[in-house]
């Protein structure tokens, strides 16, 4: 992957800047902004070998760059991002006058198909939280192993429980959980904090994880909640690799990720007759609309709600 290093020094400060204000004045998230600058970074690098540069290309080449993605394989979904970069990067370069002109006005975002991830069961997503601390006969048993599970059945609990974004439990500290309230304080996108209930199994594995498995893999001083083997914080790479662990064993063949537990809460609590609103607000959504893209209503509570409503059913 190109770095800035690689780039010509008006545009690697170009890409600096623009990703400083992202962070600084928009408050983007840390994963956001990094997105951001891999794609104008790839996007100056391709610019560079064509002997140009981000303030003197025009149109015909920014296409030419964008059909090279298409070419290398590139989902439309990665793609349209990289749409959106670029026209963002350019609309901020002329507001602040770094540039005269904006090659990527015409630019059109590809279309891109709106797959949901899968939705579990709610016993599949219990059973799923729970895996950790099934026996393993194949092992021996160890303290750190046991540790171990008491750490992944914590996290599956808040994911799934508490519906929490992969990003969002790898950034948590032990002051955001407070057990005796069943309550989670949680950093989410835009560096926006909300508070999120915790079910009883969540607390109950976390204060099993923080008495019996947190002292035997934390680092010294850090106030991180969850941490790896090797005593770093649990990072969402950390998360996806484990989580994917559990499902396969679990769940073979079936595609599994941190964003299915959590599209699994949400769908869970519509089903179980929760407000959207209140969903909204649950997933950290700032717009309604988010929430009613990323969830969805069961064919069965479908049916319910016409026999419950219609004066003719």
């Amino acid at each position: 992957m190109p770095t800035t290093d690689e780039l010509p020094r008006v545009d690697a400060r170009l890409v600096d800047d623009f990703a400083s204000h992202l962070a600084l004045e928009r408050r983007l998230s840390p994963n956001t902004v990094a997105a951001y600058r891999r794609d104008l970074t790839q996007l100056a690098t391709f610019l560079a070998r064509n002997r140009t540069s981000l303030g003197a290309v025009e149109y015909p080449l920014l296409r030419r760059f964008l059909a090279q993605q298409h070419t290398l394989g590139y989902a439309r979904a990665s793609i349209a991002r990289r749409v959106a970069a670029i026209r963002t990067f350019y609309r901020w370069a002329m507001v602040v006058g770094r540039l005269r002109a904006d090659p990527s006005a015409l630019l059109g975002r590809p279309k891109v198909v709106n797959r949901l991830p899968t939705v579990l069961r709610a016993r599949e997503a219990s059973a799923l939280a729970e895996s950790p601390m099934e026996p393993n006969e194949e092992a021996e048993p160890d303290p750190l192993s046991a540790a171990v599970a008491l750490r992944d059945r914590a996290t599956l609990e808040l994911l799934y429980g508490s519906g929490l974004r992969v990003g969002e439990v790898a950034g948590l500290t032990v002051q955001a959980v407070d057990l005796d309230r069943g309550r989670v304080l949680v950093l989410g996108k835009g560096s926006k904090e909300r508070e999120v209930p915790m079910s009883d199994y969540a607390v109950e594995a976390l204060i099993d994880y923080l008495r019996d498995a947190r002292p035997l893999m934390a680092a010294e001083g850090s106030a991180a909640l969850l941490f790896n083997l090797r005593k770093k914080p649990f990072s969402s790479r950390d998360i996806r690799r484990s989580m994917e662990r559990y499902a396969e064993r679990l769940l073979p063949g079936r595609r599994v990720s941190p964003h299915t537990l959590r599209h699994s809460f949400a769908t869970h609590l519509l089903e179980g007759g929760a407000d959207i609103r209140a969903v909204q607000e649950l997933l950290g959504h700032a717009s309604v609309a988010t929430t009613q893209r990323y969830t969805h209503v069961s064919r069965a509570r479908l049916f319910e709600a016409y026999e419950r409503s219609h004066p003719r059913a």
